[in-house]
């Protein structure tokens, strides 16, 4: 019997500069060309990676009780898929219209530097979650240390699969520089404290889609038979590798684990097919962008320590190694035991 620990996640970095303008952080707390825009002018529109998946759904709702709650003209969008041409387009459109701020989700932050210096050179503010490599931002917030959260991860991974054995990386996209840093994150964990732990393969790519995990899934499990584990990134790569998983009547020998949300993974949850799920509550991840938005049109600091008044985001820190990186400490973990006290 595997045996499953629930832990609530929690992380955070030391030292914090203040994130604002349209240099690094630190400067005077304003964003978007030093505006000072009145709340009833402001409008914000947050572009996710796709629309149509519970994660965004998710964080769709953050983004309309952030509305409800100011007052402010706030809304989503996004693509039909993810495909990173996609929500370039999404973004040029949204750069004509002149919005106050954009937030992204992006897909592939390289192949948005352009189109995002653009919205900046004509006083857009800019902020970003999981993208914590972006260039052309005025504040990238993430829910917690990238490469710590990948670690946390595969900790449980291999203890699940007993300290030893094979076990394959899901991301939803190469470019998804999140996903790749929690799946490297999971592989430096697993070299440094699990001798007997391989990670089989290079990070595998669902497309964020739960029949290509799956479909990715059986070809695995029939390449390696050996195989005890997956890692999984975008919020269906559990599920469709827990599908996967089922059908070759491997639920008690193979480890299935990764970031996805309970209405999603919880039948899986329910079954054993998925051992364990991370993440972070997107709706809040939606409403911090937000409010981050908010803090610099009125003029704001974002500073050391700054509380957003949002669960998981009370005392943001800043990344070591970029000062437009905010974090804030909001993972989640779940198991069947916990699940049902997450009703999304």
């Amino acid at each position: 019997m595997r045996k499953i620990a629930v832990v609530a996640g929690a992380m955070g970095a030391a030292l914090m500069l203040a994130a604002c303008g349209s240099g690094p952080a630190g400067g005077a707390g304003q964003a978007g060309g030093g505006r000072n825009v009145a709340p009833e002018d402001m409008r914000f529109v947050n572009v996710v990676k796709l629309v149509g998946v519970g994660w965004f759904d998710r964080m769709e709702l953050g983004i309309q009780e952030f509305a409800d709650g100011t007052g402010i003209d706030a809304s989503q969008t996004g693509a039909d898929d993810a495909s990173p041409e996609k929500q370039v387009k999404v973004i040029q459109d949204l750069i004509a219209q002149r919005p106050t701020a954009i937030g992204v989700v992006p897909n592939s932050p390289e192949s948005l530097e352009a189109t995002l210096k653009r919205a900046k050179d004509q006083g857009i503010i800019v902020v970003t979650h999981e993208a914590s490599n972006q260039q052309n931002v005025d504040v990238d917030i993430e829910a917690f240390d990238n490469k710590s959260y990948g670690a946390q991860i595969v900790k449980s991974l291999a203890d699940c699969m007993g300290g030893t054995g094979q076990y394959a990386a899901f991301v939803g996209n190469l470019t998804a520089k999140t996903h790749m840093e929690w799946v490297e994150g999971g592989l430096e964990y697993a070299q440094q404290n699990y001798s007997g732990i391989e990670r089989v393969v290079d990070p595998i790519e669902s497309k964020e889609d739960e029949s290509v995990a799956y479909e990715r899934a059986k070809e695995i499990l029939a390449t390696y038979p050996d195989i005890k584990g997956f890692q999984g990134s975008a919020g269906t790569d559990v599920a469709g590798i827990a599908r996967a998983v089922q059908e070759a009547g491997l639920t008690d020998k193979v480890c299935v684990m990764g970031t996805s949300i309970p209405s999603v993974a919880k039948k899986y949850l329910a079954d054993g097919s998925i051992d364990k799920i991370f993440f972070w509550d997107p709706a809040m991840a939606g409403k911090a962008m937000m409010t981050i938005a908010q803090h610099l049109a009125s003029g704001q600091q974002v500073a050391n320590g700054t509380d957003l008044g949002i669960p998981g985001y009370e005392s943001l820190t800043v990344s070591p190694d970029n000062p437009k990186v905010l974090y804030g400490n909001a993972a989640i973990e779940v198991d069947r035991s916990n699940v049902d006290q997450y009703p999304f």
